[in-house]
């Protein structure tokens, strides 16, 4: 089957064929409606099924795209040129996605930097006898001009007070309005200016960003502010902090050169749009680079607006999925699915009585801790790979309950309970971890390994 694979291969293209054969509908010269995501998601779907229903015009066009607009080929083939014109919804999709901008570097500057801020922060540690006073330097970027400043939240949060400078030189207060340590994102208000309007950096659409495509930073390495350097999109999907919610949004790899006091600031496309928030960087390499996508912080600005924080449901364990081949090679009594290795102190799961694991195992470089309780069923799921965990935990919400098929000694267990809201663990703070955040005081390490579950 071809199906997705050729289809996606084929859309770029299918835009500038469909426009230079006049099939595109003449409100197209108007500014493009945003148009519903799932609308478009099923006219994609439609062409899918077109192409497996013609094996045949799908090899064609796999071998030369550019058959879509030859008139001969269409003519030849009229049910591809009937399925083109009666569905247009999806030439606003193709449009959109077949947009290239080149907006010269400098001009990107000139219009994104008013909206870039340099964030300087102070942190107190109460524990300490000295060396209590920490300063952090680090970036953000005005995204709304009720004065509200999109950063990280190794930045801002739990620090004593904020200080934010704009580009024209002026210094005040900024007020934390919410943060998420989990995905690294936090909200600032400063106040508005008396004359005049605070610039806003527009936000782009990361998940049209593609390998290979130029990018640029702006913020405030080690304290130099209103830097601006340049690079590509080295890769996508790369896994954010191993926390099954982030599973689902990766990062985005920059070889853009960032150092320490880049943190939070903006990741811009040729159009000039924040498709990125730089973030972190691998300390031992040479400009690889980390921006947390601008989709998912659009999907969690409205609840750090409204709530300060990320309500999630808490089922109070940590570990990772274990296969057959696991069984094989320990030939010891184990099922497929999630091995429990540490239960929350003081969580649901610890008052259910499920078990973490005792004995430390290393095979192949991967750390187990065995002895624990697998899980074989979350709400009648069958946890037989890493993609089915994540979609049944994908329903659960604070205050449904959750029921689970254990695996301990050989028998199977039936538990239930209900989930509380996740509170903020030790593990969500910056501290174990791979890359470093992009702070201007030293190399404090934040992402996890990602081959563990954390809930």
């Amino acid at each position: 089957m071809l199906r997705n694979r050729v289809a996606t291969e084929l859309f770029l293209i299918l835009a500038a064929a469909l426009m230079a054969l006049g099939l595109t509908p003449a409100a197209s010269a108007a500014p493009l409606p945003q148009h519903d995501r799932n609308a478009t998601h099923h006219e994609l779907k439609t062409f899918e099924k077109f192409l497996d229903d013609h094996p045949a015009i799908a090899a064609d066009l796999k071998r030369d795209p550019s058959l879509i607009a030859n008139q001969d080929y269409l003519a030849q083939h009229p049910e591809l040129q009937q399925f083109l014109q009666s569905h247009p919804g999806m030439l606003q999709e193709m449009a959109a996605k077949n947009k290239s901008c080149s907006v010269p570097i400098p001009t990107i500057f000139d219009r994104a930097s008013p909206a870039v801020v340099f964030i300087y922060a102070t942190s107190i540690n109460p524990y300490r006898v000295s060396d209590r006073v920490e300063h952090i330097v680090g970036s953000g970027f005005i995204f709304d001009a009720a004065g509200l400043v999109l950063t990280n939240s190794h930045v801002a949060f739990g620090r004593q007070s904020l200080m934010v400078t704009l580009d024209d030189g002026t210094s005040m207060p900024a007020q934390l309005v919410g943060a998420d340590p989990i995905f690294d994102i936090a909200v600032l208000r400063i106040a508005k200016p008396e004359q005049g309007t605070l610039s806003v950096a527009p936000l782009g659409d990361s998940d049209r960003i593609h390998v290979g495509e130029e990018a640029v930073a702006i913020g405030n390495p080690l304290g130099l502010d209103q830097s601006l350097t340049r690079g590509i999109v080295s890769a996508i999907n790369r896994i954010l902090p191993a926390t099954f919610f982030s599973l689902r949004e990766p990062m985005i790899q920059i070889d853009v050169p960032i150092n320490p006091g880049n943190s939070g600031g903006p990741l811009l496309n040729r159009c000039g749009e924040v498709i990125g928030i730089t973030t972190a960087m691998l300390p031992n390499a040479q400009n690889i680079g980390f921006a947390i996508p601008i989709n998912l912080a659009k999907i969690i600005i409205p609840s750090l607006v409204a709530q300060g924080h990320i309500a999630r449901p808490w089922l109070g364990f940590h570990g990772q999925f274990v296969d057959s081949d696991l069984q094989k090679l320990l030939r010891i009594p184990l099922e497929v699915g999630f091995l429990v290795e540490v239960v929350e102190p003081g969580s649901p799961a610890e008052k259910a009585e499920l078990r973490g694991g005792e004995l430390e195992m290393t095979i192949a470089t991967n750390d187990l801790l065995l002895g624990g309780d697998i899980i074989t069923k979350l709400n009648g799921t069958p946890l037989t790979s890493p993609g089915q965990i994540i979609d049944a935990l994908q329903g659960l919400k604070v205050g449904s309950n959750v029921s689970l098929t254990v695996f301990r000694e050989g028998k199977y267990l039936e538990m239930s309970y209900t989930l509380p809201e996740r509170p903020l663990l030790p593990g969500d703070i910056p501290g174990q971890g791979t890359a470093v955040p992009l702070l201007s005081r030293g190399a404090v390490k934040s992402l996890p390994r990602s081959s563990s579950f954390r809930f």
